[in-house]
């Protein structure tokens, strides 16, 4: 746990996630399949909050993002969303825009990685909540869906149109934001959106698998390398190198390289440590 955690309580109990924990490995699961997993504004109060104090405790090295029933998350809940924007006023919807932004950065800031696990519907939020993890494991019923067009709004919501571009390409993203149409699991592969293709039914199982390979690693080198890879998207050449060269000074400080340097001499497998320098 980190020494700076201040006065603030773990939650011991999520109502709108459901949340699973194996020895570093955090499963997160959207937990509504009789609506698609459509979020509420409390599920993405929850997903916040939940981001934030696994970033602040440590101990996470990896997790997994998925969703329950027969799709990932169909996006914003009609009723309970839309329905309730509708007579909002600017300020409380300001609000709630910056919220939804703020469970993206979380992800994209997490000190550890994160993996999402898609069949199904990836729709909307759902497919924003997948595209700001830093890995992406679908099965062939996966298809992704950007529909904020679709219903009056922006493509860029929720750093869609930042994020998107830098996954794809301006060209695929103007397209799949502009036009909302999906984008089905083959094509995902082969523009890029999907990390990894896998059999069908077995996204849950390949995202925990690799979500095991990535916390049995070396989570410090695994937490700098994801977070150079978001700082230096909007970095010239020259900043990138010298934010590098930092990194590296600070890692080669590290229990994990040396212990690589030993295992290495002893010819043996390296034994990771918890993380810290």
């Amino acid at each position: 746990m980190s020494p700076f955690t201040g006065s603030a309580r773990s939650t011991e109990e999520w109502r709108h996630l459901r949340v699973g924990r194996d020895r570093g490995v955090v499963t997160v699961t959207l937990d509504r399949p009789e609506k698609l997993n459509a979020l509420t504004f409390e599920a993405y109060a929850d997903l916040r909050d939940l981001l934030g104090e696994l970033a602040r405790e440590g101990g996470t090295r990896a997790l997994v993002l998925g969703g329950a029933g027969r799709g990932f998350c169909s996006g914003g809940d009609v009723e309970e969303i839309i329905g309730r924007t509708l007579e909002l006023d600017t300020g409380p919807l300001l609000d709630f825009n910056r919220m939804t932004g703020q469970v993206v950065r979380a992800l994209r800031e997490a000190p550890f990685p994160v993996i999402a696990a898609v069949h199904g519907a990836a729709a909307g939020a759902g497919a924003v909540l997948a595209l700001a993890a830093d890995f992406r494991v679908a099965d062939p019923t996966a298809r992704f869906s950007f529909l904020f067009t679709r219903v009056g709004l922006s493509g860029g919501d929720m750093g869609a149109a930042y994020l998107l571009p830098r996954v794809v390409g301006l060209g695929h993203a103007t397209r799949i934001l502009m036009l909302g149409e999906p984008v089905r699991s083959e094509e995902a592969e082969r523009i890029g959106l999907v990390s990894y293709a896998v059999a069908e039914g077995t996204a849950d199982e390949e995202a925990r698998r690799l979500a095991r390979r990535l916390a049995d690693g070396p989570a410090l080198a695994h937490a700098q390398t994801k977070a150079l890879l978001t700082a230096e998207l909007d970095l010239p050449l020259s900043a990138a190198v010298e934010m590098d060269a930092a990194t590296q000074a600070l890692l080669m400080h590290s229990a994990d390289y040396a212990e690589f340097h030993a295992a290495f001499t002893e010819r043996r497998p390296p034994e990771w440590q918890d993380g810290t320098p």
